[in-house]
């Protein structure tokens, strides 16, 4: 969604600006307005973009400091062109002379590190005043982007960190020299903006941010909730499965939460209303399902490829090793829906309600190119951007075949817009998430905080797993995912791997509880921009949905403590059995907190089916076994007070 290729939302019975909804809890949404001649000399920019990203990432064998600069200048241009200063209407046609000002620097200040790569590569620590301050600018013109695009709540994480450098985490003692060693730091080295995050941007994120524009435009969006609602939208609270499986689906190419939840929840959770669940309920249902599509491989949105690279592993290895935690995930959120679809008495669609499954099956040739990524990235043939590269060559080939959505010389110049756009935010996080890594370095303040982390846990993984949870939780009430993964690989997760944690499972982990931010009050985007559509509280809406997200909350902690759930150290039997007692377990879970399975379950039995169902969830024969005992109990229970419960 944004300035190009803006999806148009179904009509629903409900009115609802989308469109303010995504503005109001997506600040990327937030966008100049460009008509006429100037919409296209801008959409012609991001298109040029990204082709620009295209050509470097497949064709060209650039020095990194070269390709990496130049690439942050571009995103620097084209952001200012892309985002005000604040939001709000704003006027058509419109850029203020500071913009156009801040963007000439910002840009300038990059491209100075271009032409001038392999100088700045060999002059070591003598740098001229007039370089540092070509690099406080574009520090500041980067922040500024970050700023507009993404979020004041990560700037203040990096504003912090960096004030403590320039205070007391610099040994050197006149202001003048922490600052010309911190923007050297920061700026000129691979240790700041141009680290790893930016790096794996550039090279990786950047074809599958494209590659998701181009399959937009093919209409597969709306063929995955027509395929749900085909599928289990005539079962017991059919709207609210059909939410979960859609998202999903399209979690497999979306990493956005909030996109995900207005997109899908336009059609999902009026339906769910519909049918009689309740606002909170019908809000959070949608946002937790899409929350979860950042766990959801194929693609698993863009801090999968940072942990690829952070832990050193192909990125299929990361895919693989992602399939059952998801898994997981959606299964306890669609028991949940289904525990209290039964519970209230819900409904599901009509059959005259219903799509017909025979033109849906028609249209399977769209997974085509989704297919065609998980084969090639499995099997490792090609690179990961040849990869993508070919699946947007087989999405414009597939759109032939749907004259509605069949991909015009036009739709593919919008894709290429839409892509260039959508780089924007993704890079600009990682930007100042590199910063905010490079300064945790500089200053030590990395070795601190493991050290204080690790006395205070002492012997105590367990300790030390809370309080990483908690930090980040807490950091992604408004730093995005990408950003709050790059911080916590940096400072966490080396925490838990010296406790320990097998390096996988530890960047796993981090990465599971910077998504459930979304979902967590008091700042739970996803949630509220749920809310917003089914007119609901907020407050409430979070609430539920972290009851529903349970799975995202009980799982890290299972393959922190036992890795065998990520296919770590394991054979091929124990991987059956881990997914037979797992998926009981998280039944056992969320029917004890939805008091509910065969009918309303006493307090007691909640309990013993929490207890049953974490440790089914816990790899071990022992536990399995005791785990199942209790669980099986409770069924017991529910089965001989069926009946009396039913005379009642």
């Amino acid at each position: 969604m944004g300035l190009f290729g803006k999806k148009e939302a179904p009509e629903v019975n409900e009115p609802m600006d989308l469109d303010a909804v995504m503005k109001k809890f997506d600040r990327e949404s937030n966008t100049r307005i460009w008509e006429g001649k100037p919409k296209i000399l801008v959409s012609s920019v991001l298109a040029v973009f990204s082709l620009f990203c295209i050509y470097v990432t497949l064709f060209t064998s650039w020095l990194e400091e070269i390709r990496l600069t130049s690439f942050v200048a571009f995103i620097i241009f084209i952001g200012y062109l892309v985002y005000p200063a604040k939001k709000g209407q704003q006027k058509v046609n419109y850029m203020p002379w500071y913009d156009i000002v801040l963007m000439v620097c910002g840009t300038g200040a990059f491209l100075y590190y271009t032409a001038n790569a392999m100088t700045i590569i060999q002059q070591g620590s003598n740098f001229e005043w007039y370089q540092i301050l070509i690099g406080i600018v574009g520090i500041l013109s980067l922040a500024e982007v970050c700023r507009r695009s993404v979020g004041i709540p990560i700037l203040v994480v990096a504003g912090c960190l960096i004030l403590y450098a320039m205070t007391f985490g610099l040994s050197n003692p006149s202001f003048g020299g922490k600052l010309n060693y911190a923007v050297r730091y920061l700026f000129y080295s691979k240790e700041g903006i141009m680290s790893t995050p930016i790096n794996v941007c550039s090279k990786f994120i950047v074809v599958f941010i494209i590659f998701g524009a181009f399959l937009e435009r093919t209409g597969i969006a709306d063929f995955f909730i027509n395929i749900s609602n085909a599928v289990v939208g005539g079962f017991s609270g059919g709207p609210a499965k059909v939410a979960v499986v859609a998202s999903a689906l399209e979690g497999t190419v979306s990493g956005s939460s909030v996109a995900n939840t207005v997109g899908s929840g336009s059609v999902t959770i009026p339906l769910m209303k519909r049918t009689g669940y309740k606002p909170e309920f019908a809000a959070a249902a949608e946002a937790s399902a899409s929350t979860g599509g950042q766990i959801m491989p194929p693609i698993m949105g863009a801090a999968a490829f940072l942990m690829a690279d952070y832990v050193g592993v192909p990125y299929s290895n990361i895919v693989v090793r992602a399939i059952l935690p998801a898994v997981l995930y959606f299964a306890g959120v669609f028991i949940t829906v289904h525990l209290e679809a039964k519970k209230e008495g819900l409904r599901g669609l009509t059959k005259d309600e219903l799509p017909k499954m025979k033109p849906l099956l028609k249209q399977l040739y769209l997974l085509f190119p989704l297919v065609l990524l998980i084969y090639l990235v499995g099997t490792s043939q090609r690179s990961i951007q040849y990869a993508a590269a070919l699946a947007i060559i087989a999405t414009i080939v597939v759109s032939f075949f749907n004259k509605e959505n069949r991909i015009t010389p036009k739709r593919i110049w919008d894709a290429l817009a839409a892509g260039g756009q959508g780089m924007i935010t993704v890079a600009a996080a990682c930007g100042v998430a590199g910063m905010i890594a490079g300064t945790i370095t500089m200053t030590g303040l990395a070795n601190m905080l493991i050290n204080g982390i690790v006395a205070l846990a002492g012997d105590q993984v367990i300790i030390a797993l809370v309080l990483t949870m908690l930090c980040c939780i807490v950091l992604g009430m408004g730093v995005p995912t990408t950003a709050n993964y790059c911080i916590m690989a940096a400072t966490c997760a080396p925490i838990l791997i010296r406790m320990g944690v097998p390096m996988l499972a530890a960047h796993f982990f981090v990465f599971y509880f910077g998504i459930v931010a979304d979902l967590t009050p008091p700042v739970a985007l996803a949630a509220y921009a749920g809310a917003a559509i089914a007119q609901a509280n907020p407050m409430k809406t979070a609430l539920t949905s972290t009851k529903l997200a349970i799975g995202a909350f009980i799982v890290p902690y299972v393959f922190a403590l036992n890795p065998a759930m990520l296919f770590i150290d394991t054979t091929a039997g124990e991987i059956i059995l881990i997914c037979i007692t797992s998926l009981v377990g998280i039944f056992a879970v969320s029917a004890a907190l939805e008091g509910y399975f065969l009918h309303h379950m006493a307090w007691y039995e909640r309990v013993l089916c929490v207890i049953g169902g974490l440790l089914l969830i816990y790899p071990g024969v022992v536990t399995d076994a005791i785990g199942l005992a209790l669980a099986g109990f409770v069924v017991v229970i529910q089965i001989a007070t069926k009946k009396k419960v039913a005379a009642v």
